[in-house]
């Protein structure tokens, strides 16, 4: 299978303190991958890795099996990997075309926004994505969206984007059992679309149950990469990570 990214022993340190210790993974075309890790793992030390916020002190970053150099955000932006950051970054009383196209607007030579043609875009993302209801369309204020919801948007946004890759931290956090099952919808249309999603989250079942395959993450390190098949269920995949804990 094609690998959108891989990281080969990625070393990041802070003064003295290492951040990330020889860190390899990878994600997959089309696939949902699952981080996971206690506080202070190095989730948030990945993430920006990942996304080009940090470049690494030590190891390799490779896109699609090329090797990448002074690896940074626009070089991972550029090669279609976007982040859906807890907060959202969405503007509540604006609307959802609003939102999607905010700073990449389309627009005539002359400078006017093409808005009937957003308009239209917006719909068919959000509708690619999962969204049915017949009250909710791209002129809808993102205000009156639930959490759910609203993690749709941003997710539909990545894609406008170009995103080939889109990094969800805590998607689920504080939504109830509904809205959750909204992102599960919004993450498996994304990934029928042959698109990928990494999913960083502390509920280990909402882990388990989206993801194909699992990293464990803990003080840096990456400890366990399995697939789906090898754990029997989220109860497992929990003592897995905190045997792991103990003995690391």
């Amino acid at each position: 299978m094609e690998k959108i990214i891989e990281l080969k022993n990625v070393t990041k340190r802070f003064g003295g303190i290492t951040a990330l210790n020889r860190a390899s993974l990878h994600v997959n075309k089309g696939e949902v991958v699952g981080l996971i890790g206690d506080n202070g793992a190095g989730k948030s030390t990945l993430i920006k890795t990942l996304v080009g916020v940090y470049g690494p002190d030590e190891g390799e970053i490779a896109i699609r099996g090329k090797k990448v150099f002074n690896w940074t955000a626009l070089k991972a932006r550029e090669s279609g990997i976007e982040t859906v950051f807890q907060d959202r970054a969405l503007c509540p009383q604006q609307s959802i075309v609003w939102n999607i196209f905010m700073g990449k607007e389309l627009r005539y030579p002359f400078g006017f926004v093409r808005e009937k043609e957003q308009v239209k875009e917006a719909n068919r993302l959000i509708r690619e994505i999962g969204f049915t209801s017949k009250l909710i369309d791209a002129e809808s204020p993102v205000g009156n969206l639930s959490g759910g919801e609203r993690q749709g948007v941003a997710i539909a946004r990545a894609i406008y984007n170009n995103a080939e890759l889109i990094i969800l931290d805590e998607p689920t956090n504080a939504l109830s059992l509904n809205e959750t099952q909204k992102v599960f919808e919004f993450v498996n249309n994304v990934k029928k679309s042959n698109r990928s999603v990494l999913f960083i989250g502390h509920n280990i079942y909402h882990v388990y149950d989206i993801s194909d395959r699992f990293v464990i993450l803990d003080r840096g390190e990456v400890v366990h990469q399995l697939n789906k098949e090898e754990i029997q269920s989220p109860e497992e995949l929990m003592k897995l990570m905190r045997d792991t804990i103990k003995k690391h």
